[in-house]
């Protein structure tokens, strides 16, 4: 597998370019999350889409109610079993989210120069002229001149799908606005952002606790996608709400960045946060268009450093409709393979999107070509050179597996661990070749009952770039104090030659505790 790498500074003959790639088992090292709805809820769909790539599935409670979700999610169940491919579920909460009620469902047509009113009454029918919102603070919150998006897809600026507004007066609770863009307004929901406007609403609502404690909890939810993260104590506040309901102590929160807001306070986000998502659409509208790409740029690198998830969004806008992505986005896939990002989410594309299995699997090709090209070496010696000395004990030995693996051309690093943690180290160093996590289930106690650790922890493996979990039979402890209990490691070696990943003669890395000591230890595989 490592033969594969090459860097772009070498010289290749242009030719070779399109020799088709060698199939693997895993369609990439980067993970895809996919968003379940009308297009892509139904068993067959949501088989498909796993056999494509898709690795963890994203819930959004924007639209919707429990007992929807609820169907796909237990299609979802059907669909791992049938097809034998490990997910894990986010629940995507509504924060503090503008939305424009259309209960009619009728189009609404807004033209260029024309002017419409924004009010809190969401009693009112949506029309051209005037569109009810479900907060009564924006006439406060903004001034003559702030610009508003609406749509809903929010806006990009080829659409004729949602519609750029500028503030022209405020009338008593009333916003008049400036239409900029002729559009048609199509659907039930819109979603309202107003560019760099404090909006007076908690992260975490009343209605997203709801669905936390019932649905989720039901569910035992593996990720928690906070929308509008814009301080480290909403972060702080989500984790205490989830520390007291059971198992979702376990889940993991990744914090949204969509604002200008969330930006300034990125550093001490990322601190409190398990895991963060890039969101694109927002920040877009949010950033002038030049800062964009900096941002990005500068946010993976600092998760890829803490050695947290990175997720990027809107990637992909194109294949809503089309069975093709545009050139622009295609190279903004691999660009952001080449930045270090972790997972590459997707929305509408699946959502509502004509082809979500074809969006899922287009993605992971372009994925895996970039790779090809990733610069380990350079990327390797930076975040030792960040690290810094000493190293902790981990640390040291995650690194050193990894150099290892690179040095004997290992065809993969085998990790055994019970909360996942060695195992993240080891993908935060970004191995070319894959790393098998070996979750050993731990027993636990309420002094009611007995339960196993372990699903949670190799769930939530599945969104980190390169890392594969395999649960282990409980029976087999993590820690050997016997060197020759070689059991476990026959099991997830019998598992990586059935997945094509190990052959005969192939060098694998084993990452394991042996009593008190933590062992790297190379082995070269008999016929």
């Amino acid at each position: 597998m490592h033969s594969n790498h090459l860097l772009l500074e070498e010289p290749i003959r242009m030719a070779t370019i399109l020799e088709p790639s060698k199939g693997s088992f895993f369609p990439a090292m980067t993970k895809i999350v996919g968003t379940l709805g009308p297009r892509s809820r139904s068993v067959d769909a949501i088989s498909a889409c796993l056999k494509a790539g898709m690795s963890v599935a994203r819930i959004d409670f924007s639209w919707g109610d429990g007992d929807y979700h609820q169907e796909t999610v237990d299609n979802l169940k059907t669909a791992i079993k049938s097809s034998r491919k490990l997910c894990s579920v986010m629940l995507d909460t509504v924060g503090a989210e503008l939305q424009v009620v259309n209960k009619s469902e009728k189009a609404i047509t807004l033209k260029e120069d024309d002017k419409v009113i924004l009010v809190p009454d969401q009693g009112q029918e949506a029309s051209s002229d005037v569109l009810p919102i479900n907060f009564a603070g924006l006439a406060k919150a903004v001034k003559k001149g702030d610009t508003i998006f609406l749509g809903q897809y929010l806006f990009t600026g080829s659409e004729t799908t949602s519609v750029w507004l500028e503030v022209d007066e405020v009338q008593g609770d009333g916003v008049v606005c400036i239409i900029k863009n002729s559009a048609t307004l199509a659907g039930a929901l819109f979603t309202l952002h107003a560019s760099q406007v404090h909006i007076d609403l908690p992260t975490l609502s009343d209605k997203d606790k709801q669905v936390i404690s019932s649905w989720g909890v039901q569910n035992k939810i593996d990720f928690l996608s906070l929308s509008y993260t814009r301080h480290a104590e909403d972060v702080r506040e989500a984790r205490e709400y989830l520390s007291k309901l059971g198992d979702l102590s376990q889940t993991q929160i990744f914090a949204k960045i969509e604002n200008v807001e969330g930006l300034t306070h990125f550093d001490e986000i990322l601190e409190e946060a398990d895991g963060i998502i890039l969101s694109r659409g927002n920040l877009g509208i949010d950033l002038p268009p030049e800062k964009v790409f900096l941002f990005q740029k500068s946010a993976v690198y600092k998760c890829n450093m803490a050695g947290k998830p990175a997720v990027v969004t809107r990637v992909v806008d194109s294949m809503t409709d089309n069975l093709r992505p545009t050139r622009a986005e295609a190279t903004d896939i691999a660009n952001a393979v080449l930045d270090g990002c972790d997972a590459i989410l997707l929305g509408a594309e699946t959502l509502r999107g004509l082809y979500p299995v074809e969006t899922i699997s287009t993605v992971g090709r372009i994925c895996s070509e970039a790779e090809k090209v990733f610069d380990q070496d350079q990327y390797f010696k930076r975040t030792v050179k960040f690290v810094g000395e000493p190293m902790t004990h981990l640390e040291a030995i995650a690194s050193s597996a990894v150099r290892a693996a690179i040095k004997v051309k290992a065809s993969v690093i085998i990790c055994f661990t019970s909360s996942g943690r060695a195992a993240r180290l080891i993908a935060k160093y970004r191995p070319t070749m894959p790393v098998l996590s070996v979750v050993i289930p731990r027993l636990k106690t309420n002094q009611l009952k007995w339960s196993f650790s372990g699903a949670f922890e190799a769930r939530q493996s599945l969104v980190v770039r390169g890392l594969f979990p395999l649960l282990a039979d409980p029976r087999h402890p993590a820690e050997s104090t016997n060197a020759t209990n070689e059991s476990v490691l026959k099991v997830a070696l019998d598992h990586g030659k059935a997945s094509g990943v190990i052959k005969s003669h192939d060098r694998v890395v084993v990452c394991q505790k042996v009593g008190d000591a933590s062992v790297v230890k190379i082995i070269e595989l008999e016929d």
